[in-house]
């Protein structure tokens, strides 16, 4: 997907990234040329000035099949967005990874924007407003998950109240990483939260 650089050659090819974000639809490469990042959307190419980045936000954002995607969000001075993610769609059912690259590739951009802006807020995890309402519904689901266990139960329902448990475990896999990696919070100019962006080297 991505040519994985040397940043200490002088030689090596400026860091990139290309993602399919959909399963229909043109490929989307990325690349950090000095102060700008490079946009080729295949049929037009924009570029954005780092020092316009007012802020780096970074999600974590399951799909439809993988539970396993996250995304890198830049917001402009001019109140547009970028954002890309980990994922990239070979075909209408399958999914490429390559955390390595993928992380690569945030922490250059994440240095770059940094120099370039030193201003420019970074922070982890959905806007608060949108994460409490992702608390409470989730919160509110696996209750009347537990009531209706509990209920099962007490009744005698043995097998409806085994059936509560497995729901109610599952809906708690999925809940749970939701509310505790998209906590909002503030980080410092620069960094690049691990949970949020996969693939450190080592």
């Amino acid at each position: 997907m991505t040519t994985f650089t040397d940043e200490e050659s002088d030689d090596a090819p400026p860091p990139s990234w290309r993602q399919r974000p959909k399963p229909v639809g043109f490929e989307i490469a990325y690349k950090l040329v000095g102060d700008i990042l490079e946009i080729d959307r295949t049929r037009r190419v924009d570029s954005v000035r780092l020092d316009a980045v007012e802020q780096v936000r970074f999600v974590y954002a399951p799909g439809n099949i993988s539970s396993k995607g996250y995304k890198t969000q830049l917001r402009l001075s001019d109140g547009r967005t970028v954002t890309f993610g980990n994922l990239s769609w070979r075909s209408l059912t399958d999914l490429d990874r390559d955390d390595a690259r993928y992380h690569h590739f945030v922490s250059a951009l994440s240095a770059a924007i940094a120099r370039a802006n030193p201003r420019a807020r970074f922070v982890a995890g959905r806007p608060k407003p949108m994460w409490l309402g992702v608390v409470i519904v989730g919160a509110l689901s696996l209750a009347m998950l537990a009531a209706f266990t509990l209920r099962a139960f007490q009744q005698g329902a043995t097998n409806a109240g085994l059936l509560g448990i497995l729901l109610l475990a599952a809906s708690f896999w999925q809940v749970w990483p939701l509310v505790n990696l998209n906590r909002p919070r503030e980080l410092a100019t620069g960094e690049v939260p691990d949970s949020l962006v996969p693939g450190r080297a080592g």
